[in-house]
């Protein structure tokens, strides 16, 4: 009811004219609440706007730094030529886009069938013995071999005879696809040359037309290792038993954490560990000083000290610390004339090894001889180092009580007592140079699995080449396909020929 209408009720005397006045009033106060509402709705409407693009900026920024895809561009403005194509770069849009961008399934494992009727030819594999009309046709493998440097598919048809014996290919591992020229092929690449499995698999699709993913390299890698292992123990055993080993060790990753590699050595047999902590503990693990018994060839690590019967302290390693002092500080005549008389003792003592003419007593007095010249040539410069010295004052002090001490030990001339001990384990040195430019070129090991891994395979390996006259790809592969056939290595042919020179150790080993 508006005002007029009021006033005309009270004109006919239904309505008071005090009455009139305050329903006036209240219509009034009434007006007022309504359009103060309306401009409190205007104002949150605004406010829920301005709230609304800020939410959306934030959800579009945090999808760029989240999804890590590329930087996406605001969006265009309306009626402009980019804003036509209905492009759309909300956070609902891009996890679309994102779905659409996912990794396809693989499509699993060919079947056996389609491999085989792709082989380049087929052959028939009957079990040694039995006569071939008792056999049946067991299963079918297709299997890629390299042939002339060249890798071809062959399909095998396996038959078996009426006892259960299955024919075996030869240079194949069981469940294997690849033959074991490829595996060892691939492996020497790796491990031995020190190229990354990607460029090891460019290599043989190049020269040998080889098809071969990264995922299947590591398969293959992992089934050598596998397939090792025994060799790898083997290894071990021979090695505690060796009249002499050499040794060396540098750091190695295998995933975050940072550890060694320790590579020991005698004349026929290489341990590679790859993975290991460098303390006692591993050395009394790889050489039990209950069973070790040779000589230890080493640097003047602590880990080593007095840890060996008979022990060979590296003269390399001590003739480098002089070297550097003299070439570092030219002006320092004593460690020249240090150096120089160091060098004529080291010399003489080769000399004196070299020897033949020697006895037993005639080596001993030519160490005496030795040891009594290097100790007149330290005593002028035996002190403790005081925190006032010089640094180079105090490596050299160091250095000559290192050289005193390795010669109370009587371990600096061992190599003259026993000619056919090495003064230096540089060899030790030349065999970690491949491993020490894969740990500067990060292709260390990710788990503890594919450290060992690396160090089964890396052992037979070097294994071999100390063992082969020469060391090629057809002379591993005759000496490991002579294995596969026989079932005994040539390392366990080894331990065996030692059991049976050294009956008491097969009671120990048992």
């Amino acid at each position: 009811m508006d005002g007029r209408q009021l006033r005309m009720d009270a004109l006919k005397g239904q309505l008071s004219v005090q009455q009139l006045d305050q329903l006036l009033d209240a219509l009034d106060r009434q007006q007022v609440t309504i359009e103060q509402q309306q401009r409190t709705i205007e104002q949150q409407q605004a406010t829920i706007e301005q709230l609304s693009e800020e939410v959306q900026r934030l959800k579009e920024r945090l999808a760029r730094l989240t999804g890590g895809g590329e930087r996406r561009p605001p969006a265009p403005a309306a009626g402009s030529a980019a804003g036509t194509t209905g492009q759309n770069y909300s956070l609902s849009a891009e996890e679309r886009r994102r779905r659409k961008r996912r990794k396809k399934k693989s499509p699993g494992r060919r079947p056996n069938e389609l491999k085989f009727s792709q082989a380049a030819r087929c052959e028939d594999v009957f079990p040694e013995g039995i006569d071939r009309d008792d056999c049946r046709l067991l299963r079918e493998r297709a299997v890629w071999r390299l042939e002339e440097g060249k890798a071809v598919l062959v399909g095998y048809r396996i038959f078996v005879g009426p006892g259960g014996k299955e024919g075996r290919i030869d240079g194949v591992t069981p469940r294997c696809e690849y033959g074991i020229e490829i595996l060892v092929v691939l492996a020497h690449l790796v491990y031995i040359i020190g190229i990354s499995l990607d460029k090891a698999c460019a290599v043989l699709a190049f020269f040998c037309q080889l098809p071969l993913s990264k995922s299947q390299a590591d398969a293959l890698l992992r089934q050598l290792a596998q397939h090792w292992n025994e060799e790898f123990v083997t290894l071990c055993d021979l090695l505690a038993y060796a009249a002499v080993v050499y040794m060396d060790e540098t750091s190695w990753k295998v995933g975050k954490d940072w550890l060694s590699l320790w590579a020991l050595a005698s004349d026929l047999v290489c341990v590679f560990v790859y993975g290991c902590n460098r303390n006692k503990e591993m050395l009394d693990l790889l050489l039990p000083p209950e069973v070790f018994e040779g000589i230890g060839v080493s640097d003047n690590a602590a880990v080593y000290g007095n840890r060996f019967r008979m022990a060979q302290k590296c003269w390399a390693h001590l003739l480098r610390k002089a070297i550097k002092l003299a070439l570092l500080h030219p002006r320092r005549k004593k460690y020249r004339r240090f150096l120089d008389e160091l060098l004529s003792i080291y010399r003489d003592g080769k000399r004196a090894a070299a020897d033949g003419r020697l006895g037993d007593e005639g080596r001993k007095t030519r160490v005496a001889e030795l040891e009594g010249r290097l100790a007149e040539l330290c005593r002028p410069h035996w002190r403790d180092t005081t925190p006032d010295m010089a640094e180079h004052e105090r490596d050299f002090a160091r250095f000559v009580n290192e050289l005193i001490e390795c010669m109370l030990d009587e371990e600096l001339f061992t190599f003259v007592l026993h000619p056919q001990v090495e003064p230096t384990n540089n060899g030790m040195e030349q065999k970690l140079r491949s491993s020490a430019r894969d740990r500067e070129a990060g292709r260390t090991s990710k788990t503890p699995a594919g450290a060992y891994r690396r160090s089964v395979i890396v052992s037979v390996l070097e294994s071999l080449r100390a063992n082969l006259e020469h060391f090629t790809l057809a002379s591993v592969l005759t000496e490991v396909k002579q294995w596969m056939k026989e079932g005994l290595s040539l390392f366990a042919r080894k331990w065996q020929e030692l059991l049976e020179a050294r009956p008491e150790l097969e009671a120990n080993t048992s």
